[in-house]
């Protein structure tokens, strides 16, 4: 590839939505699309393949970006990991596999703000055009999409035991937690097919990758747009240290995700105009709301000790047991190693008077313990809850520290910052403890390792929340769609102010949504190129 290529589009980023954006706009033969993707691993990366690999990728610079978080008061001073994906298919290759679309509310709540075309009735078409899923109404769900969504076996150990108490205590069995209600406790609906992950660049890159018209390049660093006044032109990008550049006669769209697409407006000197001048970038267009906005779940780990052997998932990974689960892997495609760290999930309300649920639980049937850096099944035999609100209204930023694209930004997330989350996260946590002391549960469940039956006053949990909880790798909303002074897209996903440029990932959400938000994501990326496509077809009809 020489200097000053030419194409129709540019995609900068293959992740979960960028994936989708490339794999659409080339697919009539009629654009010319280039996709850059800063990382060197495809699909093929053997711990990529096999679901129980995500917990080898973590935290593996190879394929992953490994950011670390500032130090702040909701986080008692630590440094926070923020694995992001760095590969094709991005975080969709090195995530959980759960797909969650999140509540009905989550979207007409955007639409309320002003984002025409976002409402749940907008969104539920591109849901259901993007899934191929078995289970659910017709009226709701997908049959025939490229991403194959399915239901975790329902043989988790454990299981009916939890389902049981969760019944007790007024959350009954859900079959579809992307049906009509959320609300219950129901089997994680992931992203995996035939014992294999199922991310954006096995389903929508994979099968297109011949296409003359897309030419995909990896290893290319996106080191900042080509502006031509207040209009994006291309992009200026390295790869192993070789400078290059590339033109798009139509848009630019950038894709990197809410950690690298505010990055890569502020070196661009999209922002906040004070901030670039200190960071040694000359501002072009003053974007105030750039970097900000940033939201997450932020997610304790309760742990409980299991009394009973042959319940969890512990017994499984050691010895002859973890040689019997590979050879029934590599045979038949199944057991622990093909199912996701996450099999069962609740979604509740943690007060009256509220229409939805308003947190989860998270259930992963097995203590995991820390060597180094890297995460590995426990001896101890256990359970382990991710617990958190589910629209966490504290807010942080993001943003470089200086003009060198290779340096990471600085992610302050702001954690408990607000009354709603603080109490809510409270609430999560004695819903926890209430499940855990419920029959038939309370009869195997052992001593409470952590937070520990000790720690009882609101202000005890919060500290060790504070000091102990991590994210749940969903950041959010750093480029925000809306028409308010720190929205960043318009409801077209246009950068407001340029001409030529969208911003299409999970950085767009105004707010969280209620659950993972890979399957939301790459909604965002299939409505993108949708927008763009119309663009295309009105510019060509009035010519």
């Amino acid at each position: 590839m020489t200097d000053n290529a030419a194409y129709d589009y540019i995609v900068v980023g293959a992740g979960s939505a960028g994936a989708v954006v490339a794999s659409r706009l080339s697919e009539s033969g009629a654009y010319r699309v280039l996709l850059l993707e800063a990382g060197t691993k495809g699909s093929n990366h053997f711990w990529a393949r096999v679901p129980v690999g995500t917990s080898k990728m973590i935290d593996d610079p190879a394929v992953n970006w490994c950011y670390k978080s500032e130090p702040d008061e909701g986080s008692g001073g630590r440094r926070i990991d923020v694995p992001r994906g760095k590969m094709m298919g991005g975080s969709s290759s090195i995530n959980g596999m759960v797909y969650m679309r999140g509540q009905a509310q989550d979207y007409d709540h955007w639409a309320q703000l002003g984002n025409r075309g976002w409402s749940f009735q907008d969104v539920l078409p591109i849901f259901r055009r993007m899934e191929r899923y078995d289970g659910g109404s017709d009226k709701l769900r997908g049959r025939n999409g490229l991403l194959r969504v399915t239901d975790t076996p329902r043989k988790v150990p454990l299981l009916e035991k939890i389902i049981a108490a969760a019944g007790r205590i007024g959350l009954p069995f859900n079959p579809d937690l992307n049906g009509e209600t959320q609300e219950g406790i129901g089997m994680s609906q992931v992203t995996i097919s035939g014992g294999k992950r199922q991310s954006t660049a096995v389903c929508y890159l994979d099968p297109v990758r011949g296409r003359p018209n897309l030419i995909i390049e990896q290893g290319a660093m996106a080191e900042a747009l080509i502006l031509e006044g207040k209009r994006c032109v291309g992009v200026r990008y390295s790869v192993n240290g070789v400078a290059r550049q590339a033109r798009a006669a139509r848009e630019v769209i950038v894709c990197g995700g809410s950690i690298n697409s505010p990055k890569l407006l502020e070196l661009s000197g999209i922002g906040q105009g004070a901030l670039l001048r200190s960071r040694g970038i000359t501002p072009v267009h003053e974007l105030p709301g750039v970097g900000e906005n940033l939201r997450d779940h932020y997610s304790p780990r309760i742990k409980f000790a299991i009394k009973e052997r042959n319940l969890t998932f512990n017994d499984n990974a050691r010895g002859w047991r973890l040689a019997r689960e590979a050879l029934k892997y590599a045979l038949f495609g199944t057991g622990f190693l093909a199912s996701t760290a996450v099999p069962v999930r609740i979604y509740f309300r943690t007060r009256e008077g509220l229409e939805t649920p308003d947190a989860t639980i998270s259930i992963l049937p097995f203590l995991y313990e820390m060597v180094g850096r890297q995460r590995r099944v426990a001896k101890r035999q256990g359970i382990t809850m991710n617990a958190n609100v589910l629209r966490s209204e504290s807010t942080g930023s993001i943003h470089i520290k200086s003009a060198d694209p290779a340096e990471p930004p600085a992610i302050r997330f702001n954690f408990l910052s607000t009354e709603h989350d603080r109490t809510g996260i409270l609430a999560v946590i004695r819903k926890g403890r209430e499940l855990m002391a419920t029959s038939p549960l309370k009869e195997v469940t052992g001593e409470e390792i952590a937070p520990g039956a000790r720690l009882q006053s609101d202000e005890e949990l919060l500290d060790w929340v504070r000091n102990n909880a991590e994210t749940t790798y969903h950041p959010v909303g750093t480029c925000k769609m809306g028409s308010d002074p720190l929205a960043v897209v318009d409801s077209e996903l246009r950068v407001h102010g340029i001409e030529g440029l969208r911003v299409a990932d999970a950085s767009i959400m105004p707010t969280l949504t209620s659950g993972n938000t890979n399957a939301p994501a790459i909604m965002i990326g299939e409505k993108c190129a949708e927008m763009v496509l119309a663009t295309a077809t009105a510019r060509k009809a009035a010519a």
